[in-house]
């Protein structure tokens, strides 16, 4: 599918272009335009359990299934998913993208450039000429038909079934990214207008005890300063600068707690991004939650873009409509449990569940 976000606004659901699909068994291919894509009440093709919908990244295309209202597949294979997996811990050549998987396994596919610029014709959000219409098709169908080679590519070293029971949590992450987070728009806005007030009361309020600020910025030579003042003795880069990361801050924090309100004034001046955050225009933060991307299996959506990505206290800007409530929850020690269940160990079991395993 391709598609754009409505309005031309991050956060707002999206605007569906076009679809290509083709069956493998057959070789039939389906081109569909926008127009005729919304009067479907269901896909142009089977997704009941004797089909298997493959996608590469599959969250994207799950998206517009939602956005559609049409019923979703009953069984995915996400051959990112299935790439992801088999290069974990390693770092292919040519990324883990599409055009990266193909050629991992010895496949042509199209230039970085030409996606490039065919993704920007396509998020112009139009109208297109009949040209660009077939351009945009032929492009859509460019990574169909890319897809058919890969999947044998990699059929034998995916991990069957696993890779089908990992690849059902795309769904999950459709779901989350068409729903979205509420926000409250009317504070984020006195948030975003003050902003700089707020940040100058903060550091007026924190450095008056330690002098290293002017202005907003923080001041090595002057940091340098008040460490020679207090006779601290601080780690050192190879270079021979001060180490200023926040790990080394903390760190250091232990044997120097009075630094600590220093620490957490910079570690939140340098978290806060909430211009960045994408709202739209129904007020829900949405982005890619970038599914399986950390070495752990982890999502790993944008550190600017997620609300939950921000710093604990931005999550203060989360709020449901008038009517609703949400609950935050968390797993209690989900790995021991997992552990314990895998293992059929009875003294992990027993451990668990008394609540507290540690």
């Amino acid at each position: 599918t391709e598609f754009h976000p409505a309005n031309g606004k991050e956060g707002n659901l999206p605007v569906v272009v076009c679809m290509v699909a083709r069956e493998l068994q057959s070789g039939r291919t389906i081109q569909l335009w926008q127009d005729d894509l919304y009067n479907l009440e269901a896909p142009p093709f089977s997704v009941d359990n004797d089909s298997l919908f493959v996608a590469f990244f599959a969250p994207a295309e799950l998206l517009i299934f939602l956005t559609l209202g049409w019923q979703m597949p009953k069984n995915v294979l996400d051959l990112f998913v299935a790439f992801r997996m088999q290069t974990n811990g390693t770092k292919p050549p040519f990324g883990r993208g599409l055009i990266g998987a193909l050629h991992y396994f010895g496949l042509g596919a199209i230039s970085a450039e030409e996606k490039t610029e065919m993704r920007e014709l396509i998020l112009s959000g139009g109208p297109w000429s009949e040209q660009a219409k077939l351009e945009i098709l032929n492009y859509c169908e460019s990574d169909v038909v890319a897809l058919g080679e890969l999947l044998p590519a990699m059929s034998p070293y995916m991990d069957w079934p696993r890779v089908l029971y990992q690849c059902r949590y795309t769904k999950s992450v459709a779901a989350m990214e068409f729903n979205g987070i509420p926000i409250d728009k009317v504070s984020l806005q006195v948030a975003l207008t003050h902003w700089k007030d707020i940040q100058i009361e903060l550091i007026r309020r924190i450095d008056s005890e330690f002098g290293v600020y002017e202005g907003t910025s923080f001041k090595t030579e002057r940091f340098a300063g008040f460490l020679n003042r207090n006779n601290i003795s601080w780690p050192r880069l190879a270079s021979g600068a001060l180490d200023l990361q926040d790990d080394t801050f903390k760190s250091m924090c232990r044997s120097h707690p009075k630094l600590n309100p220093l620490r957490e004034l910079r570690s939140e001046l340098s978290k806060f991004r909430l211009a960045s955050l994408t709202v739209g225009d129904d007020s829900r933060n949405r982005c890619m939650l970038s599914m399986f991307s950390s070495k752990t299996g982890r999502n790993q959506p944008s550190t600017s873009k997620f609300v939950f990505s921000l710093s604990a206290w931005a999550r203060g800007f989360v709020k449901p409509q008038e009517g609703c409530s949400l609950v935050y929850v968390d797993w209690s020690q989900q790995e021991f449990g997992i552990a314990a269940a895998l293992s059929k160990d009875e003294a992990m079991m027993a451990a668990y569940h008394s609540s507290d395993p540690y």
